[in-house]
């Protein structure tokens, strides 16, 4: 029996959930509001646990290219004190594989792969239990039945009102982001600080993280506790005066991690939701969710990694059960479920940790989940 499954969202979640089903020789359906891949920045680097997206990849027979394409050395974490001094520095061993990094946009390519992607079918809801399926409103006025829905179209998600009243709220911190190129021929001091991974410094309820990419690109993150409009009186969109305020949030810390934001380019603002922390709902017959449409968590490194390993399960749970495809569904769900509630605790405990009035507890926290 061949379904009609779509999967709305061109993310980790969505692609790797295309990839697997069609492994299994299932068409599906990926539906991306996106005009083209490129559309928007990719984003940064992942760490892509062994247990999790690795294991994802592997269901989705890619795991080989990903090792080619990966970097074991951005496994490598220093961390700072405000006054530059080094309080830890993790190096991985030469055969450590268990959390390499790669480019969000190089695992995007390495997802689409052969997939038919509908670039530029945004979808605006989806409405279930009709007596041809589920159907989906789209932006352009059109509108298409599938025997399955998923919904794997992120934080702000179009597909969970048809199976949940849940929405994100705040967490209360903030993150501003910038980036370096050329880090190594531009900016050699910041690139020996940062080393071939990642360096943080972590204050009284903020923190300063910088992050490796490939190609000499880093990532800068500065995070901080405020209220949600802490920016009202600030033009988010000029770039000197946002640079001009985190210097000053950041004021009295060492010169060499200040020079983190002094190099910035652009400042992409990125306050923090989060959706409840044991967030289920009532099962709905031809609608699910994937990632971050399920289970919106701090980004402290696990929602790319359930989310591509709920997409690799959901459609091995589809090929094995073909003949009851709401069953199936249903037995993912409840899996999904209980493994994303545990994850969802243990990154709203970190982020507590991280940017908190005690800086000794991000180092603590770090102390815990390190190799000695």
């Amino acid at each position: 029996m061949r379904h009609r499954i779509a999967v709305v969202g061109s993310g980790p979640a969505g692609l790797t959930f295309a990839r697997v089903l069609q492994r299994h020789g299932y068409p599906v359906a990926v539906l991306e509001r996106d005009p083209t891949p490129d559309a928007r920045p990719p984003g940064g680097t992942l760490d892509l646990h062994e247990g999790l997206g690795q294991l994802a990849l592997r269901k989705a027979g890619l795991l080989a290219e990903f090792q080619t394409l990966s970097r074991p050395e951005g496994q490598a974490m220093r961390i700072l004190d405000t006054a530059g001094t080094v309080l830890r520095d993790w190096q991985p061993r030469p055969d450590d594989r268990a959390n390499p990094e790669i480019d969000r946009g190089q695992l995007r390519d390495l997802l689409l792969g052969s997939l038919d992607v509908q670039w530029g079918r945004a979808v605006t809801e989806v409405v279930p239990g009709t007596r041809d399926g589920a159907l989906v409103h789209f932006v352009d006025g059109g509108q298409e039945t599938f025997d399955l829905v998923v919904g794997a179209d992120g934080a702000w998600s179009r597909i969970r009102p048809a199976v949940s009243s849940a929405t994100p709220h705040y967490t209360g911190v903030t993150s501003v982001e910038t980036s370096l190129e050329d880090v190594d021929t531009r900016h050699p001091d910041l690139a020996q600080l940062i080393g071939d991974g990642s360096v943080a410094v972590y204050g009284v309820n903020r923190a300063l993280v910088a992050q490796r990419n490939s190609g000499g690109h880093v990532k800068v993150y500065a995070q901080f506790r405020a209220p949600l409009d802490w920016h009202t009186n600030l033009d988010l969109a000029d770039v000197e005066a946002v640079r001009s305020s985190l210097l000053a949030l950041f004021d009295g810390w060492a010169a060499p991690v200040l020079e983190l934001l002094r190099h910035g380019a652009a400042f992409v603002h990125r306050p923090l939701y989060v959706l409840p922390v044991s967030h289920t709902w009532r099962h709905v017959a031809g609608v699910t969710l994937l990632g971050d449409a399920a289970h919106l968590m701090p980004p402290l490194g696990a929602g790319a990694n359930l989310a591509m390993l709920e997409g690799a399960e959901l459609a091995e749970s589809i090929a094995n059960d073909p003949g009851d495809l709401d069953d199936a569904v249903r037995t993912f769900e409840e899996q999904m479920w209980e493994r994303a509630g545990r994850w969802a605790k243990i990154t709203t405990a970190g982020l507590e940790r991280l940017v908190s009035p005690d800086p000794a507890e991000a180092l603590a926290l770090f102390d815990e989940v390190q190799p000695s």
